[in-house]
């Protein structure tokens, strides 16, 4: 089962918004499946999704997260007012059309521009933006029944570019680019730990949308398909929040919180090791911070792919801890030795200061030039085991901090229990 655990691990941020997707097609494929006693949950459950959602964008200040979910509720609310004149009223057909522009469109802009959040400094371009756009399908949309908008805008939409449903092909265009930045973005990275649930929520969420205004003439299909995206999204940004909590944006490993919590699960039979890099402060100090992160990551690149079945967590500082759930003592210690070997043989390559920031174009770059110098790094590993049934895994990781003092004095790159 643990294996199966790891293998899928990597996937996780892909898993939910598939299922979702997935529910989506099931339930448009079944049919209408709600009484009539519960058919406003049609127009009632995209709207509390999105309203939800972008409620929570904001709280946790996720500026692209706001975006996306703040187009997709006005695209909603706007298509839902103007089909209260008609299915094929100009209204509808008018405010289709913006949606499947503009909600692709700002999904490109919120992709292209960096995360600062809702607001920056006073910039309040997006609320700028989502002024103009609203004013102007208002305007177009009214067309006929107001002297302001007049009626040119209804040959307009008879244009090959703009004609709906289902999407037209501007909109096509739109939501191709967008879809390409942001599978960009969501691709998946090395070490796939750095992949955000967020980046793939929002691919996920384009393709929900895109299908909501393929399907828009099948009943239910919009309302449903626009449910998800906004499902997709909320869910990524619950994603995102316990990423951050639960994982070292430096090192891409799980976060002693995580540790904490994984610790209260440890069965009666388990082994817990301690890790510090050797002379740590005296190397960031004649090195650099950043050649010291660089050890860091290093040394975390290396724990991550431990063997043994040990889930490496960074303890704070230059400390890492390695669980062995349902492991003993005498079985893990031939793989740490392996680990304290490996580390201390690898020749690190620092980073020059024009190396890209890009890190594949960093590769390639390393591949072709030899580094200006190369620096090699030892680690001291202390491991323990319940000594009796009544030990605590707090009490194990202690004892753990006791070996790994021992492994320092007995002259440290070693390990000892």
């Amino acid at each position: 089962m643990a294996v199966t655990f790891s293998v899928l691990r990597p996937y996780r941020p892909v898993l939910a918004p598939a299922v979702i997707l997935l529910a989506a097609v099931l339930g448009l494929a079944a049919g209408p499946a709600l009484p009539a006693s519960l058919a406003g949950l049609k127009t009632l459950g995209p709207g509390i999704v999105l309203l939800l959602g972008t409620g929570i964008g904001a709280w946790f200040n996720r500026g692209r997260a706001f975006i996306a979910l703040a187009s997709l509720l006005a695209a909603f609310i706007g298509y839902s007012l103007a089909l209260e004149y008609g299915v094929d009223s100009f209204a509808a057909r008018a405010v289709f059309t913006a949606s499947a522009i503009f909600v692709p469109l700002n999904f490109l802009l919120a992709l292209v521009f960096p995360e600062r959040g809702i607001s920056h400094h006073f910039n309040y371009r997006w609320f700028m933006l989502a002024v103009v756009e609203t004013v102007f399908v208002t305007w177009i949309a009214s067309a006929g029944h107001s002297n302001l908008s007049g009626t040119v805008w209804r040959d307009l939409l008879e244009h090959w570019l703009l004609r709906s449903p289902p999407t037209p092909i501007l909109g096509r265009s739109v939501f191709a680019v967008a879809f390409v930045a942001a599978a960009i973005r969501a691709w998946p990275k090395v070490p796939v730990s750095e992949t955000r649930p967020l980046d793939i929520g929002l691919v996920a969420a384009l393709v929900a949308f895109f299908t909501a205004c393929e399907w828009a003439d099948k009943p239910g299909a919009f309302a449903g398909f626009m449910t998800a995206a906004g499902t997709i999204l909320l869910v990524s940004l619950l994603q995102e929040s316990h990423r951050l909590a639960f994982r070292d944006e430096l090192t891409g490993l799980p976060s002693r919180r995580a540790l904490e919590e994984r610790l209260h699960g440890l069965g009666p039979v388990h082994a817990i090791a301690m890790l510090d890099v050797d002379h740590f402060k005296k190397f960031n100090d004649t090195h650099g911070h950043d050649i010291g992160d660089q050890v860091l990551r290093l040394v975390a690149a290396r724990l991550a792919q431990a063997t043994g079945g040990g889930t490496a967590y960074r303890y704070g500082g230059e400390e890492f801890c390695i669980l062995f759930p349902e492991a003993r003592l005498a079985d893990t210690r031939p793989h740490l030795e392996k680990l304290c070997a490996d580390i201390a043989a690898y020749q690190m390559a620092v980073r020059r200061d024009d190396r890209p920031k890009d890190q594949e174009a960093g590769t390639k770059l390393r591949s072709l030039r030899s580094p200006e110098k190369t620096l090699s790094v030892t680690v001291s590993i202390g491991i323990a085991e319940p000594q009796d049934a009544r030990a605590t895994p707090a009490e194990v990781l202690r004892a753990a901090d006791r070996a790994l003092y021992r492994a320092k004095e007995g002259g440290r790159n070693r390990v000892s229990s």
